[in-house]
């Protein structure tokens, strides 16, 4: 099966992931968000959005956030889900081949990587760095176990993206590898001038 056949019987199911009711889905978007490095982002981009749970809570950080995804009924929850957030832009696209003009000071990779063959995870790495401004910071969530539909394992995603980028977080258990990297070293209490 294809992997946009997948996602398109996948989500025949209203939250097909669970995300709203179990919560290790609540707590992955809780270290997500805890982890940004600054408080708002003026342009940010969501890869893999899914319907939009996590979506709506990166829009109360960002002055503008785009949110990509390659299931329309996906999508369509997910334009649901951040209704009441004009600042947010939902978007039909596969990646790597579809791709947004601009740059962003926050990219975050929402388990989308594994869907990926390994040459597509390394040209998704290539053009999230060229859409990453100096200074941003790229987050990459993955589920660090195999399964069926996987075409990468989140270490090889998230080896990818940090190709040229300094590590800014690491957090990982048993079950998921949350990271962050940015071209800028500083630390938050650097940036607030606490050392």
């Amino acid at each position: 099966m294809s992997t946009l056949a997948y996602f398109d019987r996948l989500y025949e199911q209203a939250d097909p992931f669970q995300y709203r009711s179990r919560w290790y889905e609540a707590r992955k978007r809780a270290l997500t968000l805890a982890c940004l490095s600054r408080q708002r982002y003026a342009n940010a981009w969501e890869l893999g959005c899914s319907n939009g749970v996590l979506t709506a809570e990166l829009a109360t950080r960002c002055d503008s956030l785009l949110a990509t995804d390659a299931s329309a009924d996906a999508l369509a929850s997910a334009a649901a889900s951040t209704a009441a957030w004009p600042q947010v832009t939902l978007q039909h696209a596969h990646h790597p081949e579809d791709w947004p003009d601009g740059r962003f000071d926050l990219i975050v990779v929402s388990e989308v990587g594994y869907y990926l063959a390994p040459k597509d995870v390394l040209q998704l790495a290539s053009q999230v760095h060229r859409s990453l401004m100096a200074g941003g910071l790229l987050v990459a969530c993955h589920w660090r176990h195999a399964f069926d539909e996987a075409l990468s394992s989140a270490g090889q995603v998230h080896h990818a993206l940090s190709e040229g980028l300094v590590e800014t977080f690491h957090y990982q258990d048993a079950d998921l590898l949350l990271q962050g990297w940015s071209t800028d070293a500083s630390s938050v209490a650097q940036r607030e001038g606490l050392r």
